[in-house]
């Protein structure tokens, strides 16, 4: 089985824009914004993308089933959302890696915070192995089986999410730092690194999910996300949110935190504070009047919560941007 073209992958509307000594740039916009995609092969059957997203909604039919294809996804910011045609939701955040097995046909994918950056890595488990194999027989030691390690994680063609371990922080850290003159050569040594420590790690030592959320839930969760932030004056209570849009307290916030990544309650302080940035760099409003509009009388307890968030206090911020 030989390797898959790139296009197999994504949605055919991602548009190579540069290519260059087994590197390829490509692009993607939609009306939500755009992304890029920087392609690296790393050894026969074996390819890395670097992913740069500030976009919301991703490829809609972006990946077809290939059951020889394992992928491996280290979210570095962001999160991103993996809806599969079963109709189950699944999310990566930050510090996540997940391990899925291509069997199963996804039919859209999406971004809860609007960015997403990381690493894809595309392993043609046929390819791969004749690869590896040859690799053993000059160095020795390796010993990874890429049909073992895609059956340890990926049984009954699921996709298992590695919540953040140091370990394999360490791995991807190098990663998104390496030197350009380098990174022909290194990319090669971190993934044998990475595919080594993943041969070599037991799954019941590590902390795991499994979780999918069903559709009616997130879509519920989407309405309750665009419901607050509509209104950014009005400060809601969790059971107002679960009585108005039926879904028991406890559901709803685990999936919300789900979805978005945090509490309901955190995550509306970020996107208050965020909106918040905007109009201080783009209006003239005073603070006081921006504070009231995300929806705080007392404009001390804004700036005391701006500053938590944003690192400075809002008349800091303003002054910075108008140098």
């Amino acid at each position: 089985m030989g390797e898959k073209p790139f296009t197999d992958f994504f949605d055919p509307e991602v548009q190579r824009i540069a290519s260059e000594d087994g590197c390829s740039i490509y692009k993607m916009k939609n009306a939500t914004g755009e992304g890029v995609i920087t392609r690296y092969e790393i050894l026969p059957g074996i390819e890395l993308f670097y992913n740069d997203f500030h976009m919301s909604d991703g490829q809609n039919q972006n990946k077809i089933p290939h059951p020889d294809v394992l992928e491996i996804n280290h979210c570095r910011e962001g999160r991103f959302e993996c809806i599969f045609s079963s109709g189950d939701y699944q999310y990566v955040g930050a510090g996540d890696l997940a391990i899925n097995h291509l069997t199963n046909e996804t039919s859209s994918t999406y971004f809860p915070l609007s960015h997403y950056h990381g690493i894809s890595i595309t392993i043609d488990l046929y390819k791969a192995k004749q690869t590896l194999n040859q690799i053993e027989s000059v160095i020795g030691g390796l010993n990874i089986d890429i049909f073992n390690l895609a059956d340890k994680f990926c049984k009954n063609d699921s996709c298992l999410v590695l919540r953040s371990q140091r370990e394999i922080e360490h791995i991807f850290s190098e990663l998104y730092c390496v030197s350009p003159k380098m990174i022909a050569y290194y990319l090669k040594v971190k993934v044998l690194e990475l595919l080594m420590f993943l041969n070599h790690m037991s799954v019941d030592d590590c902390q795991k999910e499994r979780r999918y959320f069903a559709r009616n839930q997130v879509q519920i969760i989407k309405q309750i996300q665009a419901y607050m932030t509509a209104n950014l004056k009005r400060h809601y209570t969790l059971q107002e949110l679960s009585d108005k849009f039926k879904i028991p307290l406890t559901t709803m916030k685990i999936c919300f935190k789900g979805v978005y990544g945090s509490s309901v309650y955190a995550y509306m302080k970020s996107y208050r504070m965020q909106a918040a940035t905007i109009l201080l760099r783009d209006t003239s409003d005073s603070i006081t009047e921006i504070a009231a509009k995300m929806g705080y009388d007392n404009p001390s307890k804004f700036s005391e919560v701006f500053k938590k968030e944003v690192g400075e206090l809002p008349s800091e911020f303003r002054k910075k941007l108008s140098k």
